[in-house]
């Protein structure tokens, strides 16, 4: 069954002095991240992560300011309308759809309507994200089609990836709660936010407002429709890239188009909206079938659009796994749809041809050039978190390697990347290791298992000399010819320079 539409938020816009007022007591009561954490405990936060709420609402029990906020927002328990009337405008929320007063056993209670959760901005200071309840396992119920998801491990992800700032404007598409576009207003003078679903405009607005975010703009429609003929020196999207039979069943997570092809639209139509040097950052998912290779397909999508590109697949689903992750999300394990839901999703994907669903994301620069590269690679291992503030080195570093001819590289001034070291591997005494590997400790913490002379180069460049001389005396003391060791080490010098191992200083 679906969850019953008890009090819809109201569709006009959420007052400007509510949203003040509110926030002003929700910070008054410390009820921010740090607040909330402290307040709960790390025994209660381990059960909620379980969906248990016992130990929480333990934690939270009595008539204090934080336990009653946390309550009503977060665990969505009622609290008595006289406690909660003498800490909040009851009958304004009310007015508003964020709240409803009903009748209990021992008298009136508040319910809310939303999930209220404390966010906390790029600069520090206290936000709110603001979404539809989570639909818990075991409550019988599946959420709405038009469900507004609040945050979780892929906005996360999205917000580690988005590149540092300042910018002029910013688009954030298919906002859903905001959260994307909270990280994005301190980034940029101007924000504008789109999604498809009408409520999840409206609550990304309520979520703006309650974090003290002023003059963005928000636009209800698909992908870049709402902003058709302007550009944006930022784009980010967590789209809704679910590859299902069903389209649309849950427009939060679910389009209309086929298979990948939602975020192969968002890519291909990135340059349209993008100024030079912008960026696009998406989250996608996308097929895997036999005979076709996925690093072609997903490149292809970047290729010819005059951007840079990076690509990353951080894991991949066999079909099963995957219907069976999208349909605990909507909590329809247990009912009577479910055996028919997983066996129809996995004869779509028979029918389709999909032996897996790779899921990761892609990175667009708009270099407007014609020899514009893309990298496309997987990385399971874990990485340096943020990835924004070195993405572009990243790309910069797929550009230069590729731009520099064998002669050009020879004639540069290379440096090691700081944050690399040096790995030997072998019988102690003996003359030579068995292994010489370079290791990055920061970033994307790669390592490059490498031959005697890149390792004697990594040990000698700091980019004051050229790469040339440097080559020369390396072969002189390791007895090769110089010639022979200038021809064969770009081909390993550009290999290192585009996986960020070394840098071209010029």
């Amino acid at each position: 069954m679906l969850l019953p539409d008890n009090g819809r938020v109201s569709e006009t816009k959420f007052p400007r002095g509510l949203a003040e007022r509110l926030r002003g007591i929700l910070i008054d009561a410390d009820y921010t991240v740090s607040g909330v954490r402290d307040r709960l405990g790390d025994a209660a936060a381990r059960a909620l992560a379980r969906e248990e709420l016992v130990p929480a609402l333990r934690a939270t029990g009595g008539e204090e300011r934080l336990g009653l906020l946390l309550r009503l927002w977060w665990l969505r328990s009622p609290i008595p309308a006289r406690a909660a009337r003498s800490i909040l405008p009851v009958d304004e929320l009310a007015e508003a759809g964020l709240v409803t007063v009903e009748e209990g056993p021992g008298g009136p209670v508040v319910y809310s309507l939303v999930h209220l959760g404390p966010w906390e901005l790029e600069d520090g200071r206290p936000g709110f994200v603001v979404s539809d309840p989570k639909v818990r396992p075991g409550s019988g119920g599946v959420p709405r089609p038009d469900h507004v998801v609040g945050t979780g491990g892929a906005s996360s992800t999205l917000s580690q990836l988005i590149v540092d700032g300042p910018v002029d404007r910013a688009l954030d598409v298919g906002t859903g709660c905001g959260v994307q576009a909270l990280h994005l207003a301190s980034r940029a003078r101007e924000v504008v936010a789109t999604d498809l679903n009408p409520r999840a405009v409206r609550l990304a607005g309520i979520s703006l407002a309650l974090s003290g975010v002023d003059g963005a703009r928000l636009e209800q429609g698909s992908l870049y429709e709402p902003v058709g003929g302007e550009r944006f020196d930022l784009i980010v999207s967590n789209p809704p890239f679910v590859i299902t039979p069903d389209s649309s069943r849950y427009t939060y997570r679910e389009s209309d188009l086929p298979g990948d092809t939602v975020c192969a639209e968002l890519v291909r139509q990135a340059p349209a909206h993008l100024t030079e040097g912008g960026w696009c950052q998406i989250l996608a998912n996308w097929v895997h079938r036999d005979g076709d290779d996925w690093e072609d397909r997903v490149g292809g999508w970047v290729t010819g659009t005059g951007c840079s590109g990076w690509v990353v697949q951080r894991d991949v689903q066999d079909p099963a796994e995957y219907v069976e992750l999208w349909l605990r999300d909507s909590c329809e394990h247990g009912t009577p749809e479910y055996t028919r839901r997983y066996d129809a999703w996995l004869d779509y994907f028979e029918r389709e041809g999909i032996k897996g669903i790779g899921f990761g994301w892609i990175s667009l620069r708009n270099d407007v050039a014609q020899d514009a590269t893309v990298r496309v690679e997987e990385l399971r291992h874990e990485i340096e978190q943020p990835v924004g503030p070195y993405l572009p080195d990243v790309v910069d570093g797929a550009m230069t390697a590729l731009r520099l001819t064998d002669a050009a590289l020879l004639s540069a001034h290379v440096a090691l990347a700081p944050d690399v070291v040096e790995e030997r591997t072998g019988r102690p005494g003996a003359p030579d290791p068995e292994k010489i590997v370079l290791r990055q400790r920061g970033g994307l913490r790669r390592v490059a298992r490498v031959g005697t002379v890149e390792a004697a180069l990594a040990g000698v460049c700091d980019g004051t000399m050229p790469v040339g001389p440097l080559l020369d005396v390396i072969a002189e003391l390791i007895g090769e010819d110089p010639v022979a060791v200038r021809e064969r080490a770009p081909e390993a010098l550009r290999t290192l320079i585009s996986e960020g191992f070394f840098r071209v200083a010029r």
